[in-house]
């Protein structure tokens, strides 16, 4: 029984890395796409337009490191805690109704990214091929 439940934790971690970041890839490739927009944006929010880098660096590259299971436990909290920031930064105007669900939707994403980084990767990922934990 041990064997078969082993199995379905790894194919079931190798599953939540595939879902998990499409979000993030996905937010990431439109920062790219639409760069000037997305730093007009962040800075009329009081995020300086110099973090954008960093922030595509973030999604684009750590959403690709989490679906491929690279550096997947420092990857994970690091954008846990990203995801948390934003959250605070960008959907605490209740007053807007969507920023209440927003608010609650990068909690959500953050307890998962939060679980994959004390978990890691499972057996199908990079990080076992490689024989490392990080």
């Amino acid at each position: 029984m041990g064997i078969i439940m082993k199995k379905l934790e790894d194919f079931g971690l190798l599953v939540a890395r595939i879902l998990m970041p499409v979000l993030f890839i996905y937010a990431g490739w439109g920062k790219i796409s639409d760069y000037a927009g997305t730093q007009q944006y962040m800075v009329a929010m009081g995020v300086p337009g110099f973090f954008l880098p960093l922030t595509i660096l973030l999604e684009f590259g750590g959403g690709l490191a989490i679906l491929f299971g690279f550096l997947t436990r420092f990857t994970a909290l690091f954008i846990a805690a990203f995801t948390l920031l934003t959250a605070f930064i960008f959907h605490t105007d209740f007053a807007q109704g969507v920023n209440s669900l927003m608010f609650m939707k990068n909690l959500s994403i953050a307890g998962g990214f939060l679980l994959l980084g004390i978990t890691g990767a499972g057996a199908f990922s990079i990080d076992r091929l490689l024989g490392k934990k990080w």
